[in-house]
């Protein structure tokens, strides 16, 4: 199944308790249909030392999400959309539901 989201897109929390912020997505898992949006969701988790992580203390980081509580942000009006998949000139493009336009795939060194 093709997937209408994909790391490095912009996308905007439209419920829970980071409702309104937008980031970008660092990762997808698509097996559990959860995406890691970067700044969404982060908690705080105390560490001890350990061989691996040298130093102990309380490490922030970003935990996953379910997908459907974000949207991709349209990229002419700025606001969420939903995505649809077309065939144009023989290629299969995203497109924006509302605006109808195409949405670009993010770069891949990203």
């Amino acid at each position: 199944m093709a997937s209408r989201l994909r790391k490095g897109d912009t996308v905007q929390v439209i419920s829970g308790k980071d409702k309104g912020k937008t980031g970008t997505l660092l990762r997808v898992l698509e097996d559990e249909g959860k995406v890691v949006v970067e700044g969404i969701n982060v908690v705080k988790r105390h560490t001890k030392p350990s061989p691996r992580a040298e130093k102990g203390g309380i490490v922030t980081k970003e935990l996953p999400i379910f997908a459907s509580k974000v949207a991709l942000l349209d990229p002419k009006t700025n606001k969420p959309t939903r995505v649809r998949f077309e065939v144009k000139e023989g290629k299969k493009v995203r497109v924006a539901t509302k605006s109808g336009e195409t949405v670009a795939y993010p770069k891949a060194g990203k």
